[in-house]
Formats: C-alpha cells, sequence, structure tokens
C-alpha cells in the first residue's frame, strides 16, 4: 500500500540518535567539507571523518588506488593532517552542521587511543568516536588490534576511560570468526559496532610482474565484497546486543535494505561516494520511497525481520 505520510526513519547508536541511517564510511568522504557543493550534507543521518591520528601522517606512497573487477584495492595508508591541525581546521566546521560527525581515530599503541580520546572529550561539533581497531598493533608486531577479542576489549575500555562520547568500534574482516571480537568489544562496554572494514588483497601487474599498488596489498571494497560484509554483520546482529553498523559494497538502497533486513542500525555509504558523490542521498531517497510504497512508517519496522525459516 503506497502511503502519503513520510516515514519515521529515525534510528539509535546506543545513545546517538540520527534521524536517519544513512551514514559515510570513513576514508571515503574527507571530513565532509569536500562535499558540501555535491551533497546536502544536512539531509544525511551522519558523517563520519577520515581516520585521526595523533601526528600528521602522509600515508603510503602511489599507486595507492586501483580497480578491480567490482571493485577497488586502496593502500592510502590512512594519511591524515594529524590532532592538532584537525583540531583547528576541521572541527569548527562541524559545528556548522546539522547533523552528527563522528570522528574515526586510530593509533598503533593503545596508549595513541587514549590520548585521542582524551584529545576529543569536551570538543563541541564531535558526536561521537569510531574506532579502528584494523590498524597494526606495534607492541603485538604489526597484528592488527581487531583479529585479538582481549586486546580489542583492553583497547575499548581505554578509549572509552578517556571520553565522554559514544564508542563506536569498527571490526575488521579479517578474521576467523568476527563474533568472537564483537562480543569482546561489547563486554568491554562499546555503544555500537561497525562492519566490515575492507578485506586485504593485492593485483599482480603481468607484464612487469611487480605488485600495482606499490605497498604490494591494500583494502578490497566495493560490491565485490558485500555478500560477505552482509553475512558477517547478520552473524554479529545475531551474536550482540548492542546496535550494529552495516557497511561494504552498498551501491544503492536494495543493497542498503538488505543490511537494515539483516539487522543492521544503521549503514555507511563508502565506495559509492567515488562513483556518485551524491550516492548517500539517492540511498536515503531509496530507503524513504521504498517504505512509502509498502506501508512502513517506521524504520524499527524494517529493521532485523529477516525470515529465515
Amino acid at each position: 500500500m503506497i502511503q502519503t505520510i513520510e516515514p519515521n526513519l529515525i534510528t539509535t547508536l546506543g545513545p546517538l540518535e540520527l534521524k536517519n541511517p544513512v551514514m559515510t564510511a570513513s576514508g571515503t568522504f574527507g571530513y565532509g567539507r569536500e562535499f558540501e557543493e555535491l551533497v546536502e550534507l544536512n539531509r544525511l543521518g551522519a558523517i563520519v571523518t577520515k581516520g585521526l591520528s595523533l601526528q600528521p601522517k602522509a600515508g603510503n606512497a602511489p599507486p595507492r588506488i586501483i580497480e578491480t573487477p567490482s571493485g577497488m584495492l586502496n593502500a592510502i595508508g590512512l594519511a591524515n593532517i594529524g590532532l592538532d591541525a584537525f583540531l583547528k581546521e576541521k572541527v569548527p566546521y562541524f559545528k556548522k552542521l546539522k547533523i552528527p560527525v563522528i570522528v574515526n581515530i586510530y593509533g598503533h599503541h593503545i596508549d595513541e587511543y587514549g590520548e585521542l580520546a582524551k584529545a576529543l572529550k569536551g570538543v563541541e561539533g564531535i558526536a561521537a568516536l569510531e574506532v579502528n581497531i584494523s590498524c597494526p598493533n606495534v607492541d603485538q608486531g604489526g597484528m592488527a588490534f581487531g583479529v585479538d577479542p582481549v586486546v580489542a576489549g583492553r583497547l575499548t575500555e581505554r578509549v572509552l576511560k578517556n571520553t565522554d562520547k559514544p564508542v563506536i568500534v569498527k571490526l575488521s574482516p579479517n578474521i576467523t570468526d568476527i563474533r568472537v571480537i564483537a562480543k569482546a568489544v561489547e563486554a568491554a562496554g562499546a555503544h555500537a559496532i561497525s562492519l566490515i572494514n575492507t578485506l586485504t588483497g593485492m593485483a599482480i601487474d603481468i607484464k612487469t610482474r611487480r605488485p600495482k599498488l606499490a605497498n604490494l596489498r591494500g583494502g578490497l571494497s566495493g560490491p565485490a565484497i558485500r555478500p560477505v560484509a552482509l553475512y558477517m554483520v547478520y552473524q554479529v546482529v545475531q551474536s550482540v546486543s548492542i546496535p550494529v553498523i552495516g557497511l561494504g559494497g552498498i551501491m544503492d538502497y536494495r543493497d542498503a535494505l538488505e543490511f537494515l533486513i539483516a539487522g543492521a542500525r544503521a549503514i555507511q555509504i563508502g565506495t559509492a561516494n567515488f562513483v556518485d558523490p551524491d550516492a548517500s542521498i539517492k540511498v536515503l531517497d531509496g530507503i524513504r520511497n521504498f517504505c512509502m510504497e509498502n506501508g512502513i512508517s517506521r524504520l524499527d519496522q524494517l529493521i532485523g525481520t529477516l525470515q529465515t525459516g
């Protein structure tokens, strides 16, 4: 039944309320301002900034982005301007926006995550933190924080101890059972979980017989990873009681609806931003229209409605 009443698309991520479930993914949308002339930013549910570290980081040498069948590989290396410049140059703009801005943070020691969280404590214009635990842990020989439930839990606790903002932990898919990590960060007090980060991959130039990425390996994103992401989101939704944010290859509203039906309370648009800067708004409009066409008045009537019996 087609309804004329606007559906209520409000969703909650712990203490954080979004007016709709459409977010932008870290590393694909800059700091938001880069898209302001292309996207109606204030229509979005939230923006997630590119990863922030204590010190400025130049990232990896080029080439560091290449296309692959149904996706892309990136080895940007988490390039960013560092904490001091971020607070001075980016935060004032966030205060002008009418939507939540979530800051993605990362480090190579647990202490670095704690220092970042403390530095952002009380800063106006920042609604929440998204913690990237896919980074190499220097103290464990380069093993990612996100593959060890004990370390992931300790890291989450450290961030929570040093912040007054909701904490979202972003999980890596490069692990045998992602549910183990999800349960660990939930037990540590995380307010929500986002997944998945990119899958590790590589590509080779058959003429030169050299890696196409200067870094050899990179993170695979785009439609190629969507079935993997969707299944992992479903698994985690069944395993934890805190809200889950789904991402990984969402290109249009149909993809987004799959994640919501699987139980995600919000979704993030990533690689699609490189294809169409306005992809996030088109996804939002598609979700709205689907709800109206199917007599869905509240987003909660859609979330987690997968029928498996």
